[in-house]
């Protein structure tokens, strides 16, 4: 079993699930759901296309093979945007404003710690949606020096503190599940404990209380209509935990994200990377891993990351 591998093919399976339907709003889902592999339709990208969110996780997977190097990661999505490096047929599709702003940074030699965007209006997913391969190589470090690498990961594109604690909730979360938990401990652990990491710290109240859904409550039991599912950060979080949480299964989890609409492809690759490490690639149909584009460069990346972080 390689969970670098399982994770890496349920984040793109997830992200290929939405990108057809991107932008589709919940409504028109509801009455012609996603249920499996589609080709065209938003993007017009042949079946088992894989969009933005894959390509800078695998960026960041690949430098991660070779250590901790944080300009290194920067110049890989530099190339990801300028030379289609990591993109499913050689072209970029499809790039967040943030993402592209702070590449753009990247690219006029900008510092990758202070090249993402610090304002508040500036917390879309885009570095939710690439974090997952960094639990490889932090999984092994104290508390403190997850939270600090992570936040400097995020914040090569997404500055801000909201950003920086959504990606640390994800990863601590799923950190549980590597260890072995399933999805309700490890949500019964996360939140308790991320809460107090994050009060320690000295993070405002403020911010922290945009996250009382997953650190004080049970989002579980929520209705499908409480959960949002635009591009910004926190809404994706919650809907990739409530995805997970109200399944018992890869398929169901990953339609589950996409069929809630609007940001399909992001909330798909959030959700079907926490699925991937949960169920395995053995419980990823094999009809969407048979179709999907790179399916065997992603093992091969996955292999790598799991004998450099071993």
């Amino acid at each position: 079993m390689n969970p670098v591998t399982d994770s890496l093919l349920g984040l793109a399976v997830g992200d290929a699930l939405g990108v057809p339907v991107e932008f589709r709003n919940r409504a028109s889902l509801q009455a012609k759901p996603v249920s499996g592999m589609l080709a065209y339709g938003t993007h017009r990208q042949p079946l088992g296309t894989w969009s933005d969110d894959s390509s800078l996780a695998f960026c960041l997977a690949e430098c991660l093979c070779s250590g901790f190097d944080l300009q290194q990661i920067g110049d890989s999505f530099v190339r990801w945007l300028d030379e289609a490096h990591w993109t499913a047929h050689g072209s970029v599709f499809d790039v967040g404003i943030t993402t592209r702003e702070a590449i753009y940074r990247l690219r006029s030699g900008t510092r990758p710690d202070i090249a993402g965007s610090w304002d508040e209006m500036s917390n879309g997913n885009g570095s939710l949606m690439r974090i997952l391969p960094l639990l490889f190589h932090i999984q092994k470090l104290d508390i403190d020096a997850r939270y600090e690498k992570t936040k400097l990961v995020s914040g090569i594109t997404h500055g801000h503190v909201r950003s920086a604690m959504a990606c640390f909730y994800y990863l601590e979360f799923a950190k549980r599940v590597l260890e072995g938990k399933s999805a309700g401990a490890a949500y019964e652990e996360t939140g308790p404990e991320v809460k107090a990491f994050f009060q320690a710290r000295g993070i405002v109240e403020r911010e922290i209380g945009l996250f009382r859904r997953l650190l004080d409550e049970d989002i579980s039991i929520l209705p499908e209509e409480k959960i949002s599912s635009s591009g910004y950060v926190l809404h994706t979080l919650e809907a990739s935990m409530w995805c997970l949480l109200t399944t018992d299964n890869f398929q169901d989890a990953a339609l589950k994200a996409v069929n809630l609409g609007e940001d399909t492809d992001t909330t798909g690759a959030v959700t079907g990377g926490l699925a991937g490490l949960l169920y395995g690639e053995k419980n990823i149909p094999s009809v969407w891993l048979d179709v999907l584009v790179r399916r065997e460069n992603i093992r091969a990346l996955g292999n790598q990351l799991f004998a450099a972080t071993q």
